[in-house]
């Protein structure tokens, strides 16, 4: 069970085996974290593993595409950790198919996943960060964000969605002190199975998520004069 500590609390939503799980334990070297995801024994083990090394973590099973669960757990983390001061949004929901293969709920579901809790999340800890007059929040972001496939009908237009939330909330909530930013991670990260899917690539051709969480923490860090808003990650050998 987590306590609150004298550390500030970052909250990072969507933590699997890849880069959420490089996120949190990044983070959690200067970091109270409380980690969201569906997966109840995956978080578990992984907070334990991190507490190892003297962090303070709390594990909490979350459906972020369902507003009353979200809503709760913010409310939890604010009672066990304190006010976070960083969002990291690391969700992501892809059903890839073209307009004739895409069901209106596969469609729902990616942007409930990409978009709506990415909405909420932000709703929820930005009046706090607003009173304190200081905050970040990043979101992972896809290429599909940028120019959808077609096969990208259902995950372009979530991650469209989200990036077009955090440009928003960026010119609404910059001058107020608060840093948003949105990350195109384009490529494959090197995640457990990702190689199996694609023998075809080797270890250029992967992300790193402990290279990618390097970046998510320098932009958490940024000065306030030189903020970046939007970024992109890619393997060296990556096309674009």
């Amino acid at each position: 069970m987590a306590t609150k500590s004298n550390q500030p609390v970052a909250v990072i939503i969507g933590v699997g085996p890849g880069l959420g799980a490089a996120l949190a334990r990044r983070f959690a070297t200067a970091y109270a974290v409380a980690m969201l995801a569906r997966k109840a024994d995956y978080l578990k083990d992984l907070a334990r593993e991190i507490r190892g090394s003297g962090a303070t973590m709390l594990d909490l099973s979350c459906d972020v595409s369902d507003r009353t669960q979200l809503v709760e757990a913010f409310r939890i983390i604010d009672k066990d950790l304190g006010e976070p001061e960083v969002l990291l949004y690391n969700a992501g929901s892809g059903t890839f198919g073209t307009i004739t293969e895409i069901t209106p709920e596969q469609y729902e579901a990616d942007w409930r996943v990409n978009a709506f809790g990415a909405f909420v999340a932000a709703r929820e800890v930005a009046p706090r960060m607003i009173a304190r007059g200081r905050g970040t929040m990043l979101f992972t972001g896809a290429t599909a964000g940028l120019k959808a496939g077609a096969k990208s009908v259902s995950f372009g237009p979530a991650k469209f969605a989200m990036r077009g939330l955090a440009q928003s909330l960026a010119r609404d909530l910059g001058p107020r002190g608060i840093h948003v930013a949105w990350i195109n991670v384009d490529g494959s990260i090197d995640i457990p199975g990702a190689r199996g899917l694609k023998p075809s690539l080797k270890d250029g051709d992967f992300l790193r998520p402990d290279a990618i969480a390097e970046t998510y923490w320098h932009l958490a860090h940024q000065h306030p004069s030189a903020w970046t808003m939007e970024l992109e990650v890619r393997p060296f050998k990556e096309k674009f």
